[in-house]
């Protein structure tokens, strides 16, 4: 039987798998069924809905959910990571898949976690994060882009959001307003894209990554029941879920990097013989992704963590992700040389997307600051 085929056939529940087991899975579907499509995905002709539910069945957006107030964020990242080799616009999208059961397992709304838990974490509702503007808000960079006011049942909200990722006209994403005429409260909440008030409004064509499902989004006095509320008080709420966040992100540039190192590798026998001129080599690389490794596996099994030196470490951890991305992807394409100038080869995917880990939010320019500011 086909591996693959396998593996679908005995995902049941998350629970009743080993992370190894996932991540074999994961690694299953993205070299056999992702690979073949990376390059359209890139192009924006390829939204991988199909994918991103498959690895949902193999339990990819399950293995961190909170059980008995902990969580564990190692296997969301290595099977992330397992991803990342293959398409960095996917690990991308199964960032924001993470990151919205992430938000909901953390809720304290049961009506909200009964309803969405179970489908966000098996694939059957996709979706994102609507956080890069508050996350910048946080940290002094921006103003919150919506507002809303308290109706009954639940709020109206209206602005909008100009970059939301892995959407859809059925998905769902988490986000934030403020309370009007009442600076500083704020509320997450669960938009639906469904919802005839919000608009999804396409992006001009990026560098890389279009096929990302990537939109603005539009609140016109969207009405947001109750039980759409992920909290209520939003900020101890942020405080909670921003390492995992954040640290999730780690899978996105260990896959990118993995798969610089390999590029470098198959270049190794033609051009070996004046690739060893350059500064920085294979072994280099082998060596940073270990330790970024080693780091981000330690910190992803205590993300509830509430000391400022672990904080401090996210933060960090994240900014040097970022920056080996995208050295990690340089490297690789001047080992290439004019091969790799090819739109043919992958590593100048690699390069397009390497910078996008750098830029996503917190960028890298957030992240000195907010290292600055701590």
């Amino acid at each position: 039987m086909n591996p693959v085929a396998a593996s679908r056939l005995t995902v049941v529940d998350e629970d009743d798998l080993s992370p190894a087991s996932i991540v074999d899975a994961v690694t299953s579907i993205a070299r056999r069924e992702l690979a073949p499509l990376a390059a359209d995905i890139d192009s924006g002709e390829i939204y991988p809905a199909d994918v991103l539910r498959r690895l949902g069945d193999a339990g990819a957006w399950g293995s961190h959910l909170t059980r008995n107030g902990a969580a564990d964020l190692r296997c969301a990242i290595q099977s992330m990571a397992a991803v990342g080799e293959v398409c960095g616009a996917t690990a991308f999208m199964a960032w924001c898949q993470d990151t919205l059961a992430w938000y909901v397992t953390n809720s304290s709304n049961p009506a909200l976690v009964a309803r969405f838990e179970d489908a966000v974490s098996s694939g059957k509702i996709l979706g994102g994060t609507g956080l890069s503007n508050p996350m910048k808000t946080f940290f002094g960079i921006e103003k919150l882009k919506l507002k809303g006011r308290r109706v009954d049942g639940g709020y109206v909200v209206r602005g909008a959001l100009p970059w939301v990722s892995n959407l859809g006209e059925d998905h769902f994403f988490g986000t934030i307003f403020e309370i009007e005429n009442k600076p500083g409260e704020i509320v997450m909440f669960l938009a639906d894209c469904s919802d005839p008030a919000i608009t999804l409004q396409p992006c001009k064509p990026f560098l890389a990554m279009d096929g990302t499902g990537t939109y603005g989004v539009q609140f016109r006095d969207v009405f947001v029941p109750n039980d759409l509320i992920l909290a209520e008080t939003a900020a101890p709420f942020v405080k909670k879920i921003r390492a995992g966040f954040i640290l999730l992100q780690a899978g996105m540039a260990l896959g990118l990097i993995k798969d610089c190192i390999a590029i470098m590798d198959e270049v190794a026998a033609p051009l070996g013989h004046v690739n060893r001129y350059l500064p920085q080599q294979p072994a280099d690389f082998r060596e940073l992704y270990s330790e970024l490794e080693s780091e981000t596996m330690e910190l992803a099994s205590d993300p509830f963590n509430a000391s400022d030196d672990y904080w401090r470490r996210v933060v960090a951890l994240r900014l040097k992700c970022g920056d080996a991305s995208v050295a990690a992807a340089n490297a690789a394409m001047l080992h290439c040389g004019a091969r790799g100038y090819l739109r043919s080869h992958r590593v100048q995917r690699r390069l397009r997307e390497a910078y996008f880990v750098a830029i996503v939010t917190p960028a890298t320019k957030q992240l000195r600051k907010m290292l600055d500011d701590m």
